[in-house]
């Protein structure tokens, strides 16, 4: 079986909390780059759709993950890597398509990280501000427990608040009110 199942927690962290983590990790992690995206979110009943053009990488792709987040810490995903050229055609063809739910689209600052075996994306956009992503890829169900406590143990030793599905999903409803 693949490495698909992502093990992922989010934080919203201030902005002095921000400018020392990406210092930090500078220091001391892998750095695996800039990483800034232009978004467009598909917000489907219980599975999250996107389309991402990675604009500092000239890439793009097409991902859906199997439950939205803010309904575990575990996401099976799928991505297609499609041209960057065709970012626009690619989010025109699913808007016509009349999906059902609502469209929403981001633009993302995002710089990568290794740290620990974790991947942490710290990030800044108009709807979440400054935040992370901690995460780790398993290719079992078995290991997500594991990876979970590895990323709670690292969230506690660099004094971050990991939100809970019941924050998340609260915070998420909050900005899909107002779409």
């Amino acid at each position: 079986m693949s490495n698909n199942i992502e093990i992922e927690f989010r934080a919203i962290i201030s902005k002095k909390k921000y400018e020392w983590l990406d210092s930090f990790l500078e220091k001391n992690a892998k750095d695996l780059g800039q990483d800034d995206k232009e978004t467009v979110f598909y917000i489907l009943p219980g599975k999250l759709f996107k389309v991402v053009n990675e604009t500092s990488k000239n890439k793009a792709k097409i991902v859906l993950k199997d439950r939205r987040i803010g309904h575990g810490s575990d996401f099976r995903e799928w991505e297609i890597k499609i041209d960057s050229a065709d970012y626009e055609a690619a989010v025109k063809i699913f808007d016509h398509l009349s999906l059902p739910g609502k469209s929403m689209k981001s633009w993302q600052k995002r710089h990568n990280y290794l740290y620990k075996r974790i991947e942490i994306a710290v990030k800044y956009s108009k709807h979440w501000k400054y935040h992370i992503e901690m995460e780790i890829v398993v290719g079992s169900p078995k290991k997500k427990e594991y990876a979970e406590g590895q990323i709670k143990n690292l969230a506690d030793e660099l004094g971050i608040k990991l939100m809970t599905d019941e924050e998340i999903k609260k915070f998420t409803n909050k900005i899909e009110s107002k779409l």
